[in-house]
């Protein structure tokens, strides 16, 4: 088929089951990741697909109507910058958690000596990405799954930058940190409650991993108040917490904190003018 009319029917078949701007991007980076050409490329050309082509095409336009994810179909997802391997044993990076990203670098950055610990850490596209923009930090990740570990260790290789890794439950934590205290926690824990399934899309309820999502709605707030229990005796003094939490939580979590007697605590709205990010010191 000529490449132009398979690609305006990619996008047609696709709108039945996404909104016409997301049908496109995700065609977008589909021609450009299986043929290496761009959409303003595809105009020009007089190009005809070969049998192997338009398989591999199909091949992912059906896995893309059952609503699976590009970023797993493909195996990568971008953050930050960077390119970071995904599979279904972690999370896809989102854009508020680049958000929060950013503002630990753009707010860390000016010291010269700095210690960070990513907590629940899934693909490492935080820890990671910290690395590679505040170079001279000395970073940590840690997560309770091994095959998430094996992927955020494969990440760290990909994108040259040296993370050290713990596998460990935070809320039953068995690591003992001897002799380091860090400048900075981050965590982006589990923080959906099992009440807000309904209203949340099929692309993740069947194939992002559970165990990375969700919470008890009787202690929706499980995973903060262990992480906290772990900053009382692993802060530095002057550090700070940075969490990615649920918008519908803010004042809890502002309260669990100053409950564990962290007294500066600011919350912060994302993009879309969400409460989703609390810096504690």
């Amino acid at each position: 088929m000529n490449l132009q009319l398979y690609y305006n029917n990619y996008i047609k078949q696709l709108s039945e089951v996404y909104d016409v701007d997301e049908a496109a991007s995700i065609t977008n980076w589909v021609f450009e990741d299986i043929l290496l050409v761009k959409s303003f490329q595809i105009p020009m050309l007089e190009k005809q697909l070969s049998f192997t082509e338009e398989n591999d095409l199909n091949d992912i336009l059906e896995r893309l109507l059952l609503h699976e994810p590009l970023q797993y179909i493909l195996g990568y997802a971008y953050f930050y910058e960077l390119k970071f391997k995904v599979n279904k044993s972690v999370l896809i990076p989102r854009p508020e958690t680049e958000e929060l990203t950013r503002l630990i670098v753009q707010r860390e950055k000016a010291n010269s000596s700095l210690s960070i610990i990513d907590i629940g850490t899934g693909s490492a596209c935080i820890a990671v990405s910290l690395k590679h923009h505040l170079p001279q930090a000395k970073v940590w990740a840690m997560d309770i799954s091994p095959e998430a570990i094996s992927v955020a260790m494969q990440n760290a290789i990909d994108n040259k930058t040296d993370i050290q890794f713990v596998q460990d439950d935070i809320r039953d934590s068995q690591f003992k940190f001897e002799n380091q205290k860090f400048d900075v926690i981050v965590s982006n824990p589990p923080y959906i409650k099992e009440d807000e399934k309904p209203a949340m899309q099929s692309n993740v309820l069947n194939y992002e991993p559970e165990l990375a999502l969700f919470v008890p709605n009787q202690n929706a707030l499980l995973f903060y108040k262990s992480i906290l229990a772990f900053a009382k005796i692993n802060l530095a003094e002057n550090g700070r917490i940075y969490f990615e939490v649920n918008e519908a939580l803010g004042n809890e979590m502002k309260e669990l904190c100053l409950s564990f007697s962290f007294q500066n605590v600011e919350l912060q709205k994302d993009m879309q003018g969400k409460d989703r990010i609390l810096v504690v010191s």
